[in-house]
């Protein structure tokens, strides 16, 4: 499954964000990945996924291999 986090670079680029199990809902963010991580623990998160959002979009294209 798919998940387009494009939304994310509007509020967030820049910024590591700390997203709740759906990996859509932001819980936390900060410049640090560290504080991000210390701030979704502390609202009840207990492994948040970490993502760092670029300051640009970029494009990328991938493909498997056999």
């Amino acid at each position: 499954m798919t998940i387009d986090w494009t939304h994310l670079y509007k509020k967030y680029a820049g910024y590591w964000v700390a997203l709740a199990q759906d990996e859509k809902t932001v819980v936390a963010y900060s410049k640090d990945a560290k504080e991000a991580y210390i701030k979704a623990t502390k609202k009840g998160l207990e492994v948040p996924i970490m993502f760092n959002v670029p300051e640009e979009q970029q494009s990328y294209v991938g493909r498997f291999s056999n």
